[in-house]
């Protein structure tokens, strides 16, 4: 019990419970209509053709809804698949390969994994064409078989060949050698990143420092607060999908584009698709209550939102709302539910006042005072490179004028560099003399 109350307080999980439970109870309707069980309840057949097309056309729309949902990441595995770089190795292997680990000949085995999930979709669309396209009388048999066949075999196969290839097995190899195999480089090359890993670490703790405890974090300003940045607001509202993926892929929460794929099919396929599956019903009632639940459904899509709000809140320790019963995770779905826009413009302003290291918010200095005795003016560190204000990348953390450490030693070490007079004042009554420099060749370099 308290592991099933742990897994249905996640709203991805719940979303999944929903759709497995419609599946069960139009999926048990269909099997008593069409053996006959109903007969006695549903005397007349054309009554019982109406039940069985309904809930027909009800699972059609569920499985559709969950390839366009699966859809969109699979393309991406392909992508990376094509591109095959070392950080997409790392992200393929968590979720094709066992314990995340390097597997013989991984990228064909991968490949073939995500072309068969390709095939169960692709399926899925002509199954749900033949649907929507026929009436039940003129439906052909054949397509329908064959596309259910393929819709179920294609996912099923590629289940099996994860668990029976070498993705699914144990190999004991040396985590050096792995790593190596991963990152295609000398051991030169992979020592030379590390080191510039670490000093571009160093350089942002001079600058930054990292909020810790669980409410050091803050959100930039409330839910109506979109005020503070006017242009943020704007965009939420105008472009909210492209600015909710932007935003997550900045937070490190995925790829922008899937996410902006993602979205608009939750809040737009159910729509259409449950519309146009009561096209071919002739019950007024049943094509009413799909058309309803079609556009409820698109209304619960925002919950994609409230999910990775939730996300978010938890990783970088942000505070939680309580006015819902005191659950937060509730509190923020809510937010999206019913404020979307501006939970989306919150989460922007807030990711615009930090910046991020190692999945962590750090305080952002837009401003840096020069040091004593040092001319040059000061640069601000946050620029205009991001589309909603003042997000910058780690690489423009810090830019000044002055010259740096590298090209200060490599003047002094310069045997044409001409040291310039010095004018020595003497005390009062004294003159002053000039004090020229001795030539180079004469200067005696001694250890520091």
């Amino acid at each position: 019990m308290k592991l099933s109350k742990e897994w249905i307080r996640d709203p991805m999980n719940m979303a999944l419970f929903a759709w497995i439970a419609c599946v069960a109870i139009s999926g048990a309707i269909l099997f008593l209509v069409m053996t006959g069980m109903l007969n006695r309840a549903i005397p007349r057949k054309p009554q019982r053709d109406a039940w069985f097309e309904v809930n027909n056309q009800i699972l059609n729309a569920l499985f559709t809804l969950m390839c366009l949902y699966h859809h969109p990441k699979r393309f991406y595995h392909l992508v990376l698949l094509c591109r095959w770089k070392p950080e997409d190795i790392s992200k393929l292997r968590k979720i094709y390969c066992k314990n995340g680990t390097y597997k013989p000949h991984e990228w064909a085995h991968m490949m073939v994994v995500v072309i068969l999930l390709h095939i169960n979709c692709f399926a899925q669309y002509a199954l749900c064409g033949l649907n929507l396209g026929y009436k039940r009388s003129q439906r052909p048999a054949i397509g329908v078989g064959i596309c259910i066949s393929v819709a179920i075999a294609a996912p099923a196969v590629a289940g099996l060949y994860t668990i029976m290839s070498p993705l699914g097995k144990e190999y004991h190899m040396d985590e050096e050698a792995q790593d190596q195999s991963t990152m295609g480089d000398r051991p030169e090359t992979m020592r030379l990143k590390s080191l510039e890993k670490i000093y571009s670490f160093a350089i942002r703790d001079e600058q930054q420092s990292v909020e810790s405890g669980a409410d050091s974090a803050e959100w930039s300003g409330g839910i109506l607060d979109f005020w503070d940045s006017i242009s943020i607001a704007y965009l939420s509202l105008f472009c909210g999908f492209c600015v909710f993926g932007w935003n997550m892929e900045r937070l490190g929460f995925g790829n922008m584009y899937v996410h902006i794929a993602t979205f608009l099919l939750f809040c737009m396929a159910p729509f259409w698709i449950f519309n146009l599956a009561a096209v071919n019903i002739d019950n007024d009632t049943a094509r009413e209550a799909l058309g309803v639940t079609g556009l409820v459904l698109c209304v619960f899509g925002l919950l994609y939102g409230g999910f990775w709000r939730i996300r978010m809140r938890k990783r970088f320790n942000l505070p939680a709302y309580n006015f819902c019963f005191g659950e937060p995770s509730a509190a923020d779905c809510t937010l999206w539910l019913f404020c979307c826009w501006c939970s989306l413009a919150q989460e922007v302003r807030t990711g615009n006042s930090y910046d991020i290291v190692e999945n962590k918010f750090c305080i952002k200095h837009t401003e840096l005072s020069p040091l004593p005795r040092e001319d040059g003016a000061v640069k601000s560190r946050s620029g205009s490179s991001s589309p909603l204000g003042n997000y910058s990348s780690p690489s423009n953390i810090l830019s000044t004028s002055s010259p740096s450490p590298s090209r200060i030693a490599k003047e002094y070490n310069s045997p044409e560099r001409q040291l310039s007079t010095v004018k020595e004042e003497l005390p009062a009554g004294g003159r002053g003399e000039t004090m020229t420099p001795p030539s180079p060749s004469l200067i005696q370099r001694e250890p520091s």
